[in-house]
């Protein structure tokens, strides 16, 4: 799908020709200009291409441009608009940056804290796997899948009370445990 200014390009509206004229005549101004603001050539460049396009893509601007009277002072006004949102880019980009700057590293575990994590975890997967079928099955469909007493036991083909007593023998050897 063309772009808006490749359709702007492909079929000249009316005032391009005056429009070519106008950047033929005072781009190298306003390039100059633009220089004297930002003290960089290259955004210079870019916010010079960038009026003129501005221009190019308005449809008011076009048919209006032969009864310019001042056209460096019309090129300046947009050019000027153009700047103000450059320098607004450039201090939001900043605010981000030094908020960056001073958010938390990401926190990352220690060697010593994911040893620690490890042998946790392998004290209760032995734990789990020392623990009758039922009483397991119970347990992680509790704690893992989140389903209640009357589900589980539906699951199990059991009653409540027998998941009860699975789920308080699983919960008396999770506390025994020495983490």
């Amino acid at each position: 799908m063309p772009t808006v200014l490749a359709q702007a390009v492909a079929t000249p509206a009316p005032g391009s020709q005056q429009l070519g004229q106008l950047y033929a005549q005072h781009h190298g101004w306003l390039l100059a200009w633009l220089r004297r603001k930002l003290g960089d050539a290259h955004q210079a460049a870019d916010l010079a291409q960038d009026t003129f396009v501005r221009l190019l893509l308005s449809p008011a601007a076009l048919p209006a441009l032969p009864e310019l009277r001042e056209p460096r002072a019309y090129l300046s006004t947009v050019a000027s608009r153009l700047l103000l949102n450059h320098y607004r880019r450039l201090s939001l980009e900043q605010a981000w940056l030094a908020a960056l700057a001073h958010s938390p590293e990401p926190l990352a575990a220690s060697p010593e804290q994911r040893l620690a994590l490890l042998q946790s975890l392998q004290a209760i997967d032995a734990l789990l796997d020392a623990l009758p079928a039922k009483v397991r099955s119970a347990f992680l469909l509790s704690q893992l899948e989140g389903l209640s007493y009357a589900e589980i036991a539906l699951q199990l083909g059991v009653t409540v009370r027998s998941v009860k007593r699975y789920m308080a023998q699983a919960f008396e050897e999770c506390l025994m445990l020495d983490l």
